[in-house]
């Protein structure tokens, strides 16, 4: 096999580390051209942004927020070969202050000595905190530093809107099933970089399985491709050898990102939607993935009084009651539990009428909490109390009647009665 030496090198201490060592499939089948790129054509096509940027040598600051294995990373490399800017590449979780300003030094050189453009590539830049963005913001606003970040986190949460409005959000998508199949093919024929040598090919079961696994991310497909080839020669994968490589894969779900959010939406407007299979797909995308089960039942719980309401109230005790069930037997066993709510709350009767009466409530309550309660609805434990009129001429329901009970004041002084039901 080609071996390519990678170097390694800490940054900005005075020696380098020279290793050599096997890449990986996927660092190896990493183009180096727009023309070898494959998927984001909705941003790479021939009339679209990042082409018109190339024909242009015109590049902007950019955000590419997209899952894992979709070419942010590549992307930012072939722009910066193909404009032929200097490419600095960093962390936000390595990368501080101290080490932007001396990029910032270097690209002011650079630019001062060699007429030479810096690109700084930033990969999960949603971990990038307040101080460290404030710093980099007056290089990015004159023009000293390009900037592109990565980032998998919906940037408006994470990145502050002074950076964020310097910079054009493009959104990368996961990859079709189409352009995963470009990728193993080039994978399965490249002599010099992929498995040509070993002469593997893969059966029709096998790469079904593969390109469904892959979900869209090409750093999944070829990760799992080469552990399935590795010591592999003149051989033809089969389903069981693809299986055996994904078998202790991990679902992409993230708990704190928004991915979590995405998938909790979905779970409650399929239970809007009083369509229980949705509803039982989308909790098990949560609990299959680790979810904690006690944030699951908590909005379920919600959903009972905001979305059912009166029209089933027994919803309510069913949402609670799985609540305890996952206290008292735990997990994997509460699982069962939470399936039986989702499907419950699926098929009960909607109603929101409860929501949005205390929603208006809620509000009477904050534009009127000056108002004080009627002194007929008030306690009067005290002779004082009594001596102010507390409690004076309230009339004992079960000992009252109907009419005498409707005409009781219920509500304070200057405010009218209202229906909210």
């Amino acid at each position: 096999m080609t071996k390519k030496k990678k170097l390694y090198t800490f940054n900005f201490l005075p020696y380098t580390i020279f290793m050599e060592q096997q890449s990986p499939l996927a660092d190896r089948l990493r183009p180096t051209k727009l023309s070898q790129f494959f998927g984001q054509e909705h941003i790479l096509g021939s009339d679209k942004i990042l082409t018109q940027m190339v024909k242009n040598q015109i590049l902007s600051s950019l955000i590419f927020w997209g899952p894992p294995g979709v070419g942010k990373t590549t992307l930012a490399r072939i722009l910066s070969q193909e404009l032929k800017y200097k490419f600095v590449s960093s962390s936000a979780v390595l990368i501080g202050v101290p080490e932007i300003k001396k990029i910032a030094e270097a690209a002011t050189q650079d630019a001062n000595f060699f007429h030479s453009k810096t690109l700084l590539f930033l990969d999960e830049i949603h971990r990038f905190n307040k101080a460290q963005q404030d710093v980099l913001l007056p290089y990015v606003e004159n023009g000293l530093l390009t900037l592109i970040g990565a980032t998998t986190e919906n940037p408006s949460f994470t990145i502050n809107s002074a950076l964020l409005s310097r910079c054009r959000v493009l959104i990368l998508k996961n990859l079709s099933r189409a352009d995963l199949k470009k990728i193993l093919d080039q994978a399965l024929a490249d002599q010099k970089n992929g498995l040509a040598k070993q002469k593997i090919s893969i059966d029709k079961e096998a790469e079904k399985i593969l390109l469904a696994f892959a979900g869209g991310d090409a750093r999944r497909l070829l990760t799992a491709l080469e552990i399935a080839s590795t010591g592999q020669e003149n051989h033809e994968l089969n389903s069981a050898e693809i299986r055996e490589a994904i078998q202790s894969s991990i679902l992409y779900y993230d708990k704190n990102g928004e991915e979590h959010y995405n998938i909790i939406s979905a779970l409650h407007k399929c239970l809007r939607d009083s369509d229980p299979d949705a509803g039982l797909y989308w909790l098990a995308r949560m609990l299959e993935a680790g979810e904690d089960p006690l944030y699951v039942v908590r909005r379920l719980i919600r959903f009972a009084s905001e979305d059912v309401g009166m029209a089933d109230p027994q919803a309510l005790v069913v949402a609670t009651a799985a609540k305890e069930a996952v206290h008292f037997i735990g997990m994997p066993e509460g699982k069962l539990a939470l399936a039986q709510v989702v499907v419950y709350l699926a098929l009960a009767p909607k109603s929101n009428k409860l929501y949005t009466a205390y929603i208006e409530a809620g509000r009477d309550a904050k534009t009127t909490s000056h108002l004080g309660v009627p002194l007929v609805l008030r306690n009067a434990p005290t002779q004082l109390m009594k001596d102010l009129d507390y409690g004076q001429g309230y009339k004992y329901a079960p000992d009252s009647s109907q009419e005498d009970i409707k005409k009781q004041q219920h509500w304070p002084e200057d405010f009218p009665a209202k229906k909210y039901l």
